[in-house]
């Protein structure tokens, strides 16, 4: 059994090829006008407002769950941070105590 390739009519490759020609002008014709570019903006624009409130959706679910939350992540470091600074200080201040007891036990 022998397979025969079809090639399609010469016609309809000249139909397509002049459809493909129209439909690519008509588009670089869309796309030259000022009115494509604020389309184009504000679409960019309302893409940036739903990813934001997607955002602002999940942080809600996540607090009324009683999960964890980013904000929540991100205010316990920054108490850490501030009890860490403090406990240095508190280090700081037995170590020159310390000090001053060693100093006063030598003298005596």
């Amino acid at each position: 059994m022998t397979e025969k390739t079809s090639k399609p009519p010469v016609s309809a490759k000249r139909t397509s090829e002049a459809a493909e020609a129209r439909l690519a002008a008509a588009a670089e014709e869309l796309v030259a006008r000022d009115s494509f570019g604020e389309v184009l903006a504000m679409v960019a624009g309302n893409a940036v407002a739903l990813t934001r409130m997607g955002s602002d959706v999940a942080d809600g679910v996540v607090r009324n769950l009683r999960l964890a939350g980013r904000r929540d992540v991100i205010a316990l470091s920054r108490q850490l941070a501030r009890t860490e600074d403090k406990l240095e200080r508190v280090l700081q201040e037995v170590e020159a105590l310390q000090e001053e007891l060693r100093a006063s036990r030598s003298r005596k």
